[in-house]
């Protein structure tokens, strides 16, 4: 679409100045003919390719393009026989469709305020008014053709002024004028000089003078195909922010001169009384409607701080109050007394994979159930809040007990599953609990709750925790840890580690993993599994996978080099889920390869399998196009999250890492043994590699070699050591490999 705009636009142009010279007739109609239907297919594919909103606006728009064109074919033909109205029939019904192109557009911007259409109303009497004594009476006392038909050469400006007002109205809600509003409102204005134009020469009985009067016809043509195909159509039903108050300078502007229209029309064209009683009326009712207008300019700015008091209490997505609001009520159950207040701060868990594997609008709904479940479900005297994201909060007064009897009331909330457009989602909800008496405070109170939640969810899915002191001091030691890791992210504190991958038949290496470590200056190492939750929570997550894989990149590439690796070794890099979801991401991973100059297949990215699960198509979009750089991709630890054979089948994934869990049971566990079998005969018959994780016993490497499994990662060959220790251990000339695999 991006240079389909700019073909049409340069097409347009050059059938119009083809039209301009004027050469036949033929060439004439077969301009006008090329111009009409590109138009027409440019307002029906544009909008669904770009899927610009609100679709039934834009199909409006294509329909009004078709009948503009049908009366622009027909009318030569219709006024040499003398019958013009037949070219009227469609063309009215065209600027009809038009007006409901943009009504829709408005109402999609949330600007139809009553005020906006009493503005509409106003410049309407007044452009009618003007087109009726200066262009279409004019026009009537011509003899020699039908009253209807110069009447409506006098008012078709009139249609084009009511257009034009509503771009104008459009410009109000837009920050910015895209390229589409511009052409748009250049399109609609040269429609109003081509008919200004018609109306003009009609006052002398001209119907038509020379092909010049045609030329804004199709321009404004060209102009809305145009605006169809621009990239910048989707945003015409978007407001970029809030409406334009009702007396601004802008609508001003409009309403200015339509008031003063009946005053100056009297000193020019008030020579009759016929005239001037049409003038007067016009100006009365002008001046009713903008009275009409006043009153509900106050009603609006009644209803819109009704509105944002409303919006500063409550949460937008569900209704509920929100946290501001929720405060206040706290505090005021604290300063009534009556017994302990108690604060139930929930967070549901999973709901990140909802979003990352359904989309946004699936996490919406979602938390929109959830609240009305909440409030469905708990006693009418308990307050339930919405925090915002997937957070809510209760309150309540009472002891203990009470405080329990909640806790039961909530998690029966979750016991069936929630079915949000045709998927069932079975989630629960972490709980942090916090009581204060008649000296507490709201916010502390709030606060403690939330931290009484962090506790319950790292104690796993579902819990309740009550709040105690001491997790004040588990809090600021997660804060100083974040805080820490962001220094040395920046400081270099942060390395990558190279675990091996061999071949369990041969002991030799076929790659190795690239893991990140941190070794904090005074805590000394900190485990990942530690760091890379916080990471995550934290968002540093995309830039701590940058750091690795430039680096595993650049060590690869050295040692490919010196000859430490072989041609066919590859390195094994993790990704995240956070990642994924970056568009550009296989454009860096390009760059990268080709900075660094490590071929595609000796690289392999991890995921985990939460991967497979989105919904939304964007994260698979990006793992296709990684695939399509050359690079290998694994599914990490294997078979704990959603294994299936769809969507192995679906996604390019080359291989599988088996978690460790199964593995460590090899030899002494049968089920875990079963478990592999299933999975290496499943990774079989797709042709996908299998490794298998965590092999530290030469029992559990020769059980895997029983069922068919080639590769293994584990202690049995070693932890994960710095480039150097690796590169001398395991270097493709040395022995270490072998004697390895053979001990």
């Amino acid at each position: 679409m991006t240079g389909l705009w700019r073909l049409w636009a340069l097409g347009g142009a050059a059938a119009t100045a083809l039209y301009l010279t004027d050469l036949s007739p033929a060439v004439n109609s077969v301009c006008a003919l090329i111009v009409g239907l590109g138009t027409v297919f440019a307002c029906f594919y544009g909008p669904r390719r770009l899927r610009a909103e609100p679709r039934g606006a834009w199909n409006l728009m294509g329909v009004s393009a078709s009948i503009f064109l049908i009366g622009m074919l027909v009318r030569p033909f219709v006024t040499d026989a003398g019958l013009p109205l037949i070219a009227d029939c469609f063309t009215i019904p065209g600027y009809l469709l038009l007006f409901g192109f943009f009504w829709n557009l408005l109402r999609a911007r949330q600007v139809m305020e009553r005020h906006v259409v009493l503005d509409g109303l106003i410049i309407c009497l007044a452009g009618g008014t003007a087109s009726t004594l200066l262009l279409a009476m004019p026009a009537v006392e011509v003899g020699g053709r039908s009253i209807m038909v110069s009447a409506l050469a006098g008012l078709y400006p009139l249609f084009d002024v009511v257009v034009l007002m509503m771009v104008l109205n459009l410009t109000f809600t837009a920050r910015t004028w895209p390229p589409a509003l511009l052409t748009l409102l250049a399109g609609m204005g040269l429609m109003l000089a081509g008919d200004l134009s018609y109306a003009i020469i009609g006052r002398s009985g001209q119907l038509y003078s020379s092909p010049l009067l045609d030329v804004p016809f199709l321009l404004a043509y060209t102009l809305l195909g145009v605006t169809a195909m621009h990239p910048s159509a989707t945003v015409l039903g978007r407001p970029a922010r809030p409406p334009v108050p009702a007396w601004s300078a802008r609508r001003m502007a409009l309403l200015v001169p339509a008031l003063a229209t009946p005053f100056v029309l009297l000193l020019f064209v008030g020579d009759t009384t016929a005239r001037r009683t049409v003038l007067m009326v016009t100006g009365i009712l002008i001046v009713t409607l903008l009275l009409a207008r006043a009153v509900a300019a106050v009603q609006a700015q009644t209803r819109a701080q009704h509105f944002a008091e409303y919006s500063a209490n409550h949460d937008p997505l569900t209704g509920l109050p929100n946290r501001r609001m929720i405060a206040d009520e706290i505090a005021r159950l604290i300063t009534l007394g009556g017994g302990d207040v108690w604060v139930l701060l929930l967070d549901l868990d999973g709901f990140k994979y909802v979003n990352d594997s359904w989309g946004h609008d699936t996490g919406d709904r979602l938390v929109i159930e959830v609240g009305e479940r909440l409030r469905a479900r708990v006693p009418s005297d308990v307050t339930v809040a919405a925090l915002g994201g997937d957070e809510f909060l209760l309150a309540c007064v009472g002891d203990r007990a009470r405080a329990e009897r909640v806790v039961d009331e909530v998690r029966a909330c979750f016991d069936r599953p929630f079915v949000v457009r045709d998927v069932e989602l079975k989630i629960s909800a972490s709980i942090g609990i916090a009581s204060a008496g008649p000296d507490g405070d709201a916010e502390e109170l709030m606060r403690d709750a939330d931290t009484a939640m962090y506790q319950a969810k790292s104690a796993g899915p579902g819990h309740a925790t009550v709040f105690d002191r001491s997790m004040h001091d588990q809090v600021r030691e997660r804060i100083e840890l974040e805080v820490a890791l962001r220094r040395a992210l920046g400081d270099g504190e942060l390395w990558v580690a190279y675990q091996p991958l061999v071949r369990l038949e041969s002991g030799l290496p076929i790659g190795a993993e690239a893991l990140v470590r941190w070794v904090h200056a005074e805590r000394g190492p900190i485990s990942p599994a530690v760091f890379i939750p916080l990471a995550e929570d934290a968002g540093l997550i995309g830039a701590i996978g940058t750091y690795v894989r430039q680096e595993a990149l650049r060590q690869l590439a050295a040692w490919r080099a010196d000859g430490t690796v072989a041609d066919d070794f590859y390195l094994s890099i993790n990704v995240s889920a956070k990642q994924l979801t970056d568009p550009s991401l296989p454009l860096i991973v390009s760059s990268e390869l080709l900075e660094y100059g490590v071929p595609a297949r000796c690289v392999a990215l991890e995921m985990t399998e939460t991967v497979m699960m989105d919904g939304s198509g964007a994260t698979s979009r990006v793992v296709f196009e990684l695939r399509e750089l050359g690079v290998k991709l694994l599914i990490d630890d294997f078979g704990t999250g959603f294994s299936g054979l769809g969507y192995l089948r679906r996604f390019p994934v080359t291989g599988v890492k088996i978690d460790r869990s199964f593995v460590v049971g090899l030899g002494a566990d049968e089920e875990a043994g079963e478990l592999v079998r299933a999975i290496v005969a499943m990774s079989q018959a797709l042709r996908l590699s299998v490794i298998a994780e965590g092999v530290e016993t030469r029992v559990q490497r020769d059980a895997l070699a029983a069922m068919g499994v080639t590769n293994g990662q584990g202690w049995l060959w070693g932890p994960a050591v710095p480039p150097a220790e690796f590169a001398a251990h395991w270097h493709a000339s040395g022995t270490a490999a072998t004697l390895a695999g053979s001990e």
